[in-house]
């Protein structure tokens, strides 16, 4: 007969575990953040560059959920460029500029693209 006994119990290596599953999960949205900031880079209209280039990426996480958010610090007298060229804006003098749609045509290959790898992902388990 073999008998084993063992006292405590896996909390350290379990920690330990969970915390190199969650470092690769920030580093995958990591990446597909930055594929954003490029995308949006791109795509956005270049008069001054300035637009183009604000463009950023913030990751948080909570106890349920993690949000990438994708910013861009280009703002003139408090309004935000970028959503002034997307949205369009009105004139002192009374006329409308029409927005045009570059942010969602850029993030659409990059939500996929982030969709199906998460997908592929939960349906390995």
């Amino acid at each position: 007969m073999i008998k084993f006994t063992a006292k405590g119990d896996f909390k350290k290596t379990s920690d330990f575990l969970k915390a190199l599953k969650e470092k690769k999960q920030y580093q995958v949205l990591e990446k597909y953040a930055q594929k954003g900031v490029d995308a949006l880079r791109e795509a956005t209209p270049k008069r001054t560059g300035l637009t183009s280039e604000s463009w950023s990426y913030e990751i948080k996480q909570d106890s349920k959920s993690i949000t990438i958010s994708w910013l861009n610090t280009n703002f003139h007298e408090g309004v935000p460029i970028a959503l002034v060229i997307q949205y369009g804006h009105g004139l002192k003098q009374g006329g409308y500029i029409k927005g045009r749609d570059y942010i969602n045509p850029a993030m659409r290959p990059i939500f996929d693209e982030l969709a199906d790898m998460v997908w592929k992902e939960v349906t390995s388990l």
